[in-house]
This record gives structure tokens, C-alpha cells and sequence, in this order.
């Protein structure tokens, strides 16, 4: 319960730091990615500021053993630069990009009842649904192909 407690109240200051920002205004967000037009710099404050929240937590995670809330830390164990990496990060700046909204600001904006955000938010959770549904397809060896029409008795051919 106690973990549960912190992990709400750290969203509700999660979410309080994006609108203080600025990070749910799409037209903000907007002008500070359009580079070559009417650029704003403001949110690269905010970036800078969150890399600076972020440092010490983080060195200081490393040095512990055990979290206070928890059994242990969620530390990425993947550190490979893979297609599904790049892919997914080029599907999340374009969405971006053409959006102005990021899943974090998303949340966020949910509580407006804002029509394009609900729409946004909707679209979001199905993109998570079918990225969870393919990881399961894959970790089971992927799609059924039908009765298997090769000879039982025959051998497999090696796998390269």
C-alpha cells in the first residue's frame, strides 16, 4: 500500500511538472520541434532540468542495494541497439512530431475531456495492446501456419 501511495503521488507530480512546463501545450511542443520554422527553445529548459532531477536518483540507485518501496530496481537490462528499438523510437517522434503529444502529456490531458486527446489516448492504449499481443505471438514462435505438411519421419533441416 505504502509503495502504491508514493507511486501515485509521484505520477501527480510527474503530471503537475509537464503542465508547469508547458509539456501538454502541442502548440509549444510543436514550436519547439519545428527547427526550421517558428522555433521555441523554452522546452529544452525543461529537458535540461529533467536530466538534472534525474542524475542523482539514478547514481544514487546504483549505489544501493534495495529500494526503499520495492524488492529491487527496474534497471533497463537491455543496453542493444535493435530494429525493434529503432523502429519503436521512429514510430514515437513522428507521432510526436505531427502531434505535439507524448504519452506522458497524453495522461495528462485526458482529464481535460478534450475530444483529440481522448481520441489520442484511445489510440495509444490499442498501440500498447497490439505491441503486447505481437510479444506474446513472437515469444511463443509466432503465428500457427496451419497442420505441418512436412514427414514426421523425415529429418528437420538444420537451423542456420
Amino acid at each position: 500500500m505504502r509503495s502504491f501511495v508514493f507511486a501515485f503521488l509521484s505520477g501527480i507530480l510527474f503530471g503537475a511538472g509537464l503542465v508547469v512546463s508547458g509539456m501538454t501545450d502541442t502548440s509549444k511542443v510543436l514550436a519547439f520541434l519545428d527547427v526550421t520554422g517558428d522555433f521555441n527553445p523554452a522546452l529544452a529548459l525543461v529537458m535540461v532540468g529533467a536530466i538534472g532531477v534525474f542524475l542523482p536518483g539514478y547514481f544514487l540507485s546504483r549505489r544501493l542495494k534495495k529500494p526503499l518501496l520495492t524488492q529491487e530496481f527496474s534497471h533497463p537490462e537491455k543496453t542493444l541497439v535493435d530494429t525493434p528499438l529503432i523502429l519503436g523510437s521512429s514510430l514515437f517522434g513522428v507521432g510526436w512530431g505531427l502531434s505535439g503529444v507524448c504519452p506522458g502529456p497524453a495522461v495528462v490531458n485526458v482529464a481535460s475531456l478534450n475530444s483529440g486527446f481522448l481520441g489520442f489516448f484511445v489510440a495509444m492504449l490499442a498501440g500498447m495492446a497490439l505491441v503486447a499481443l505481437a510479444r506474446g505471438i513472437s515469444a511463443r514462435g509466432g503465428l500457427p501456419t496451419g497442420p505441418s505438411t512436412r514427414n514426421q519421419h523425415e529429418p528437420a533441416l538444420p537451423e542456420s
